[in-house]
C-alpha cells in the first residue's frame, strides 16, 4: 500500500451514516452517551452509531475543528443533535467540568467510552522521558479521570453506569509501541479492579481491544510498516471502525447486562497469529 492510498484508510461520513447495523434504531432512545476523542478515527465512528441508534451524544477531544467536522457530518446526514467540548482528558479539571456540564445539561449519563488517547510508533529503547509520560498521562491516567469523575457522579446521583474503555491488542507485547502496551495494560486491570469495586453502585466497566483497523489514524506508521498491517492477523485483513462501534454498544448497553470487568478483543485473531510492526519488521526477525 502506498502512503497516498494510506491516507484513504477508514470510512466516510456517507458510509458511517449508512453502515449497516445489527442494531434496532432506538436502542439508545432517552439514553445519553460521551465519546472520548469522538472527533476522528474510532470515536467517530462511535458517535456516529451512537446517534444513529438515538442516544444524546457528547463528543469530546483536544480539537475543536475535528469536533465541529464531526458534528457536523451527523446533523446533516443523520437530523439529530450532538454536542461537543473541547478539552483535554489529561486535565482532571477539564474532566470535572466535562461530567458537570453533562448532568447540568441533560440529568443523567448512561455510557462513557474513554476512547481517546495516542501514541507514536518509535523504539522504546530511544524514547525520551517527555515522550514516555505524555503516552501514559493520556492513555493511562487521562482514561482514569474519566472513568473516576463519572463513577463519583453516578454514585452521588444513584444512578447505573456502563464505562467502555477503548485499550489496545496487548496481550502477546507491541513491540514498537511499548508505552502504549504499558498504559494500556494499566486501563484493562484497573477496569478489571474497580468493576467489582464499582459493582455495589451498579457501575459496569469493560475493555475493548482493537487490533489492526482501518482508520486515519494509521498514517503515523510509516509505509514500509503499514503496507503490511493487513498482515498482522490470520484473516489476514485490517477491521474497519464499526466493527469497534458495534462492539462498543454491545458492551454498553443492556445487550451486555451480565459482563462487567471483560475485555472483548476484536482483531481478526491477531492475539493468536500475525506480525503487527508498527515501525516496519527489523531485518534481524527476517534472519533465516
Amino acid at each position: 500500500m502506498t502512503e497516498t492510498e494510506a491516507k484513504s484508510w477508514g470510512l466516510n461520513d456517507d458510509e458511517l451514516a449508512a453502515y449497516p447495523t445489527v442494531y434496532r434504531d432506538d436502542l439508545l432512545k432517552g439514553q445519553v452517551a460521551i465519546v472520548s476523542g469522538g472527533g476522528t478515527g474510532l470515536g467517530r465512528a462511535m458517535a456516529y452509531l451512537f446517534a444513529r441508534l438515538g442516544a444524546t451524544v457528547m463528543i469530546c477531544s483536544r480539537n475543536q475543528q475535528n469536533l465541529d467536522d464531526t458534528a457536523a457530518g451527523i446533523r446533516q446526514r443523520l437530523g439529530v443533535t450532538i454536542d461537543t467540548m473541547a478539552m483535554t482528558i489529561r486535565d482532571p479539571a477539564a474532566v470535572e467540568l466535562l461530567m458537570d456540564t453533562v448532568w447540568e445539561k441533560y440529568g443523567r449519563l448512561d455510557i462513557l467510552v474513554n476512547n481517546g488517547g495516542g501514541q507514536f510508533p518509535q523504539e522504546a529503547i530511544d524514547y525520551s522521558v517527555k515522550g514516555w509520560n505524555a503516552v501514559i498521562d493520556t492513555n493511562l491516567n487521562g482514561t482514569w479521570y474519566m472513568m473516576q469523575k463519572a463513577a463519583q457522579h453516578w454514585r452521588d446521583h444513584q444512578q447505573p453506569g456502563n464505562i467502555v474503555n477503548i485499550v489496545a491488542d496487548i496481550w502477546r507485547g507491541m513491540p514498537g509501541i511499548a508505552h502504549t502496551c504499558a498504559a494500556r495494560a494499566g486501563v484493562v486491570f484497573a477496569s478489571r479492579s474497580v468493576a467489582v469495586e464499582w459493582a455495589p453502585f451498579n457501575i459496569r466497566v469493560n475493555c475493548v481491544a482493537p487490533g489492526t483497523v482501518a482508520t486515519p489514524g494509521l498514517n503515523v506508521y510509516p509505509p514500509e510498516a503499514s503496507k503490511d498491517f493487513h498482515r498482522a492477523n490470520p484473516m489476514l485483513r485490517c477491521g474497519d471502525a464499526m466493527d469497534i462501534a458495534e462492539a462498543v454498544v454491545y458492551l454498553g448497553t443492556s445487550a451486555g447486562k451480565f459482563i462487567t470487568g471483560e475485555c472483548l478483543t476484536v482483531d481478526g485473531g491477531q492475539q493468536l497469529w500475525g506480525e503487527p510492526w508498527p515501525n516496519g519488521k527489523p531485518a534481524y526477525f527476517d534472519t533465516p
